[in-house]
């Protein structure tokens, strides 16, 4: 795309007056969310915590969620993470209890139901991680970073946290409603390009000669990464499909040949958002029976949770299986290859060699597995890239390569949703 084509594309997303203001809207959403970021909640020790961050991997995943509002001890410090967590339950029990699959099938009341009963999920989620995220605070900074707390004030920080969480998923669904990406995702954006500049000021600070060849290979690495996600997110198996009939006017015509496109990577980036979500639990419900005062070999058994989960190796093999099985179990989630076989041969459809039916189904199931095993290792591999590169430069990047892909899969997601608005107004036009 040229210069050219670009400030055109820009010309016409600002004459279209309702695209200009989802798109404005958007943006004070986003100003919302940061200035919510850095309001602290009083009695902490900001410096102290921000500290402690940039010092674990982990905390950096899990500040990468919040949009940096976890560092801050924010009134929005959990972000939409107990949400998210909320949502994978829900979409695991719609696979295997009969009742939430049948309500998934009804179409846009059965999903609404269970979107309901997700936001209503997420409040006890919230509550419990904001009584975790306290205590494990109050463990690893030996009580400097955050004191004893009072019930009462123990209880007025995690009902503030949970608002802050109640309030960051209702903008979400306002952005969906915009229609001009995903609003969860949108948000954790946010957070990502708000650290940006704090990141790259700490870098030029510390900035030295001997740091020239860490820095030229992070530049590389990001190019590299940037140019990876756009063929894997852009990358796609074309199907042929052959339409026996077709209608034209008041008279049949011939056959027409067409395709059916399947994406490389048709989960998108939430398999790296749900593979966050989880590999934090675990170290983190151990702090709460890591202490001296529990009973029998538990204290033990959480101390090894603990220690297992610092342990680089361990932690990058297990976060790669998560986001490789997560990227098959949510592209199982939204790819229905029973639906399109079906609307397929009710269309007059076909593969051709193919019959219709349950062997279309099983064809478009196997062809999905195997152009999906690309996509599942190429994210497999960016997640763990910033330990790979902190082993061999000795610099913790936190986050860097995931940063990227969220950033340049959430971007591309919302420029094809506002190019179908754009070719909508202009079909409506004709």
């Amino acid at each position: 795309m040229t210069i050219g084509m670009i400030i055109n594309k820009l010309k016409q997303i600002w004459n279209s007056r309702d695209i200009r203001n989802d798109i404005l809207f958007v943006l004070l959403v986003f100003v919302i969310f940061r200035f919510l970021a850095h309001v602290p909640v009083p009695g902490i020790d900001v410096s102290g915590l921000q500290a402690f961050f940039s010092s674990n991997q982990i905390l950096g995943l899990l500040n990468i969620l919040t949009g940096g509002g976890l560092e801050n001890f924010s009134i929005v410090m959990l972000g939409v993470g107990p949400y998210i967590t909320s949502s994978i339950i829900f979409q695991l029990l719609g696979m295997i209890v009969p009742k939430l699959e049948e309500m998934q099938k009804e179409g846009e009341q059965g999903r609404q139901k269970i979107n309901q009963w997700t936001r209503l999920a997420t409040v006890p989620f919230a509550l419990l991680q904001s009584y975790g995220t306290i205590i494990f605070l109050q463990r690893s900074g030996g009580g400097s970073i955050i004191g004893e707390l009072t019930l009462f004030q123990m209880m007025i920080t995690m009902v503030t946290a949970t608002a802050g969480t109640i309030f960051l998923m209702w903008l979400g669904e306002l952005i969906s409603e915009r229609r001009v990406g995903n609003g969860i995702s949108l948000l954790i954006f946010g957070g990502i390009v708000a650290g940006l500049p704090t990141s790259l000021l700490q870098v030029l600070s510390t900035y030295d000669q001997s740091q020239l060849i860490n820095v030229l290979l992070f530049i590389i690495i990001a190019l590299v990464t940037v140019a990876g996600v756009v063929f894997i997110t852009e990358g796609q198996r074309n199907i042929p499909v052959t339409y026996s009939k077709f209608a034209r006017g008041n008279s049949m015509s011939g056959a027409v040949q067409s395709h059916l496109p399947l994406r490389v990577n048709q989960a998108g980036v939430i398999p790296i958002i749900f593979a966050i979500s989880i590999v934090l639990f675990p170290p983190l419900v151990a702090q709460f029976f890591a202490r001296p005062g529990a009973v029998g070999f538990i204290p033990s058994a959480a101390d090894f949770v603990i220690q297992l989960f610092n342990n680089q190796l361990f932690y990058a093999i297990f976060y790669f299986v998560l986001v490789f099985g997560f990227t098959y179990f949510y592209t199982a989630v939204i790819f229905k290859p029973d639906q399109i076989s079906e609307n397929l041969q009710k269309q007059g459809g076909f593969i051709p060699g193919i019959r219709p039916g349950r062997e279309t189904s099983l064809y478009l199931s196997a062809v999905s597995n195997r152009i999906l095993l690309a996509g599942a290792l190429f994210l497999s591999t960016i997640a763990i890239l910033p330990l790979v590169l902190q082993n061999f430069t000795g610099t913790n990047l936190v986050i860097g390569g995931t940063s990227l892909l969220i950033v340049v899969s959430v971007v591309i997601e919302s420029v094809k949703q506002v190019d179908s608005q754009l070719v909508m107004r202009d079909y409506e036009k004709f």
